[in-house]
């Protein structure tokens, strides 16, 4: 009984990370989730609460897989960027639930944020020794850094059309990638002094 559970959570959290990508929390539709996972909506109320509370399970998995496929180390910011601008590329679906965070909960507390805070501010640890061990220029905050280049390397899945604009075609991902690490590059070897 308990691995038919663990599978019908799965199959929930799958079918809602596509619901909530599609249409945000407002939009979202319970019982479109329940059929996408072949569950019924009882078991969603049971096993996650809310329809708020499930977005909450859905963007925490999607950001413990994001944090788990893109590590960083001050010492190879570049390296963070292009392995972060992959993984958006690879997982529209990440980008676009934090995009609806974003404009459903504006400025006011999300999901599981304070572990989240906990989490960003281990980046920007990790920015700041880079600093202090000679790898990052002086008079970088590595909190805003941590947010920019976290920017840099998302943005562009984040305006599909913009980017299309600016770097038409099929090359036009590749072009943007590698100028964001180049960026990247050259900021990591400006003198420290």
């Amino acid at each position: 009984m308990a691995n038919d559970s663990s599978a019908t959570k799965a199959r929930i959290r799958t079918a809602a990370a596509a619901e909530f990508a599609e249409h945000g929390v407002a939009g979202a539709r319970v019982d479109r989730i329940a059929a996408a996972a072949s569950a019924n909506k009882q078991a969603i109320y049971a096993y996650f609460g809310d329809k708020e509370k499930l977005f909450g399970a859905v963007l925490e998995e999607a950001m413990s897989e994001l944090a788990d496929a893109t590590p960083i180390t001050g010492d190879d910011l570049p390296g963070y960027v292009s392995r972060l601008f992959d993984y958006h590329a690879a997982h529209p679906q990440t980008l676009r639930l934090l995009l609806w965070e974003a404009l459903e909960y504006g400025a006011g507390p999300v999901p599981g944020e304070e572990d989240r805070t906990r989490h960003y501010g281990e980046k920007a640890a990790a920015l700041d020794g880079a600093h202090r061990s000679g790898h990052l220029p002086d008079g970088l905050d590595p909190g805003a850094l941590a947010l920019l280049v976290i920017g840099l390397a998302g943005w562009p899945m984040a305006v599909p059309q913009l980017r299309r604009m600016l770097a038409p075609g099929e090359a036009g991902m590749d072009r943007v990638r590698d100028t964001a690490v180049a960026m990247v590059r050259t900021l990591t070897t400006l003198p420290t002094d």
